[in-house]
């Protein structure tokens, strides 16, 4: 049974949405600032995370960052229509997804599950199962574990962009449509468009570059798509 954090400054949303998980068959905590989130998940860790955007005190996208320094929590942003940029900003941070309001909470529910699955995917398949490892010039990639590693060192990524440099690593060389890394990260019943790989692919970059200055192995073809360059 997963544990879902629920952070949401609206009351109502807060208890019918934890209603529904409930029923649903998810464990759910709930709170109602980023504060009072962080703390609880620093002392007890969740399966993931549905957090609001726009909240008091600390909003949605500052607890995603503070919350990346040191966990790989999938997590789910709740938007508003009006929140195009903040989704951008969310994706870039880190999120797994996010779901605009109003929302079906069905709808909900399915995202949540869809991310839940891709978190244990690779450990699941067959070729996970016969190579739970890949190591490819400098990364090193242990999907049972999901340590990625750069020259040693330990680069935190969340399941999205696990499953994306996992998908590129795999054929050295070989350019992967944003297409691609759609089927190899995403639910085929969820949509994303183009921006949503090109923004996972610049946080995987920053991600990185931010323990190896020199990192180019995810090389651009403008028009096509991306390859992991091979060494």
């Amino acid at each position: 049974m997963a544990e879902i954090v629920l952070v949401d400054d609206d009351a109502n949303i807060l208890a019918s949405v934890r209603i529904a998980l409930e029923a649903d068959g998810f464990r759910v905590r709930s709170y109602t600032d980023g504060h009072s989130a962080l703390a609880a998940l620093e002392n007890q860790p969740a399966d993931i995370g549905v957090f609001d955007i726009k909240m008091p005190r600390m909003d949605g996208l500052e607890l995603l960052r503070k919350l990346r320094q040191n966990s790989a929590m999938p997590v789910v942003f709740l938007t508003s229509k009006d929140d195009e940029i903040d989704e951008v900003f969310g994706l870039k941070m880190g999120a797994d997804d996010y779901i605009t309001k109003p929302f079906s909470q069905r709808l909900l529910i399915e995202r949540i599950r869809a991310v839940l699955r891709r978190s244990a995917a690779r450990a699941d398949t067959p070729a996970a199962a016969s190579k739970s490892t890949i190591s490819q010039g400098h990364l090193h990639l242990d999907h049972e574990r999901h340590d990625c590693l750069w020259k040693n060192r330990p680069v935190n990524l969340t399941v999205t962009e696990f499953l994306i440099i996992d998908a590129l690593a795999q054929r050295p060389g070989v350019v992967k449509s944003r297409d691609s890394l759609m089927d190899a990260a995403y639910d085929d019943q969820i949509y994303v468009d183009d921006r949503t790989i090109d923004s996972h692919i610049k946080r995987l970059r920053r991600k990185f570059r931010a323990v190896d200055a020199s990192f180019d192995a995810i090389e651009t073809l403008y028009g096509v798509g991306y390859r992991y360059k091979a060494s």
